[in-house]
């Protein structure tokens, strides 16, 4: 597990005149084992605070920690610090002339390790994700959710320490969706590791998160840092209960105001 610290963090694209303020300076911290999600609305840097702690776009000012160790140097990730995650995109970048067993196990591959092993170890995240009855298919041949199964395996296979997830769900249907969100609850569950998730849906984070942290509008600033009371596991029912639903309200309305 690995904790992730946000200190001061901005961001700012260009230099001259017109440049846009994509984040106002942010502190976070998400602690080990635990689920955070970032809700705001669109435009408001939430993906680019995830790109930040992903290693792909360099803060313009502040620290990001992974695991007490600082992710950038200048503009540069350390090597060292990006072995602590994975990222799920909420589109696949599933290899089509592959396998769904070898998209899993590519990033072991390229780790160097051997093929009868990466392929054991693949077939252990397959079972997990309950892909396992299509490892031999190739990504064309399944459905949108499946796809996205397959992406969530490779993102677990080398077992990392901090999972960033940008929308993975968001072109699912609204069934899929909430298997998709059971299932990774279920897998956040036994992997025991850290987990940033920006998404769009108010409910998926509630019934997804330990905290739920609320964006202002661009630029983007925290203006409200929510406890999830409910116990886990969780379950569907949960989003019919009136707590369930005075919490999205509640935050609903922080976003309207902010």
């Amino acid at each position: 597990m690995t904790e992730v610290a946000l200190r001061e963090v901005s961001k700012r694209f260009g230099s001259r005149a017109g440049a846009v303020q994509a984040l106002d300076p942010v502190d976070l911290t998400v602690l080990e084992g635990e689920v955070v999600a970032i809700v705001g609305p669109s435009g408001c840097g939430k993906t680019t605070l995830l790109r930040a702690v992903a290693g792909l776009t360099p803060p313009t000012t502040g620290r990001v920690r992974l695991g007490g160790r600082d992710l950038w140097d200048g503009g540069r990730p350390d090597p060292g610090a990006l072995e602590q995650l994975a990222l799920v995109f909420q589109e696949t970048n599933l290899l089509p002339w592959l396998s769904v067993l070898d998209n899993v196990a590519l990033p072991l591959k390229l780790r160097g390790v051997r093929r009868q092993e990466r392929r054991r170890v693949a077939a252990e995240l397959c079972e997990r994700t309950g892909i396992d009855g299509f490892a031999r298919h190739r990504p064309r041949e399944l459905s949108i959710g499946m796809r996205q199964r397959v992406a969530l395996a490779r993102a677990l296979v080398e077992s990392p320490g901090l999972l960033l997830l940008d929308e993975p769900f968001a072109s699912l249907d609204a069934i899929t969706r909430d298997a998709m969100n059971l299932e990774l609850q279920r897998v956040l569950a036994e992997s025991r590791c850290t987990c940033l998730l920006v998404t769009h849906s108010i409910a998926e984070a509630v019934f997804l998160a330990d905290r739920v942290v609320s964006f202002s509008g661009r630029p983007g600033r925290v203006v409200r840092e929510t406890v999830v009371p409910f116990e886990r596991p969780r379950e569907m029912v949960l989003q019919h209960t009136a707590e369930f639903q005075h919490l999205v309200q509640e935050l609903r309305a922080t976003l309207a105001e902010a």
